[in-house]
């Protein structure tokens, strides 16, 4: 019986580590994901805030979008007092085009800082991810880095939209 128990609970650590590596390849938009940095990199400055035709968003306003939502995720999986910003509004950029280049390069700064907390937490072995998150109502840090992936995944679909319909995808 104790090999039996032995073997389970070495089973259980492989399995616990491969989930984790498969989350943090998932956020990083590994197989058949568009990576983050590939999407966003080379697009002109003169490009970032035009809304194509038919299209309800500009690479601005999706950039910023994923930059809030992201983090709004990663505040609520580490921070009980944290604070979701009104939906849908608080979650959209105010206008199409950021202010200035360095502006788009801040965001692009801020997206990055908060998926690497993300992949940080999820890469903590104290991490349990399956536990409730004590100031949800049922959510855990496997289903907040799901949905991180997820948002992320959609809507870096989007942008690679917007900049084919640009003529800058393939950069």
């Amino acid at each position: 019986m104790k090999n039996a128990t032995k073997r389970t609970k070495t089973n259980d650590r492989s399995h616990d580590r491969e989930l984790r590596r498969h989350l943090l390849d998932l956020l990083s938009g590994e197989g058949a994901h568009a990576k983050f940095e590939d999407v966003v990199s080379g697009i002109p400055s003169t490009l970032r805030g035009t809304k194509p035709a038919g299209f309800l968003h500009s690479a601005w306003m999706l950039l910023e979008h994923m930059r809030i939502a992201q983090w709004d995720i990663l505040e609520f999986s580490r921070n009980p007092k944290h604070v979701s910003p009104d939906w849908p509004a608080g979650y959209w950029p105010q206008t199409e085009a950021p202010r200035s280049a360095a502006a788009w390069d801040k965001r692009v700064q801020q997206f990055r800082r908060d998926l690497r907390a993300m992949r940080e937490l999820v890469e903590r072995s104290k991490t349990d991810l399956f536990a409730r998150i004590p100031w949800g109502d049922g959510q855990t840090i496997l289903r907040e880095a799901l949905l991180i992936a997820d948002h992320n995944a959609y809507h870096l679909g989007q942008l690679v939209d917007v900049r084919r319909v640009l003529g800058v995808w393939p950069k």
